[in-house]
């Protein structure tokens, strides 16, 4: 039985654009924000722990560190079982500029793989 996957061309574009424009507003915000902070005092150590200087900035910079690790451990999964390649490169991206860059490039990644892959196969029709 052949595997049935909606490809619908508005809601693909859609996808795709809302991740490019999401990952290109934090790069955005990175560049302008946080890389003139480091360019003057590039001390990598005190930025990251000014992520943790009252309870609100230790819960938001504990939840992208753990989605960060969550991150890594789908692209690992991922590279073996699915074959998907250039993983690294988002796990990479996940580090700097940030997570939300990481994973919108790992989903973009992984789309053009995996639907070169069905298409190539047969396994992907318009419905």
């Amino acid at each position: 039985m052949k595997q049935r996957l909606r490809n619908s061309g508005i809601a693909e574009n859609a996808f795709k654009v809302s991740l490019v424009v999401a990952a290109s507003a934090f790069t955005s915000f990175f560049a302008v924000t946080l890389v003139p902070l480091l360019i003057d005092k590039p001390d990598v150590v005190a930025a990251f722990a000014a992520g943790f200087v009252n309870p609100y900035a230790s819960g938001y910079s504990t939840d992208v560190i753990i989605s960060w690790a969550i991150l890594v451990a789908w692209v690992a999964f991922e590279a073996k079982a699915y074959d998907v390649k250039h993983g690294w490169i988002c796990v990479l991206l996940g580090v700097v500029p940030g997570v939300a860059v990481g994973f919108a490039v790992y989903l973009l990644l992984r789309h053009r793989q995996v639907t070169t892959r069905h298409r190539r196969n047969g396994r992907l029709r318009k419905i």
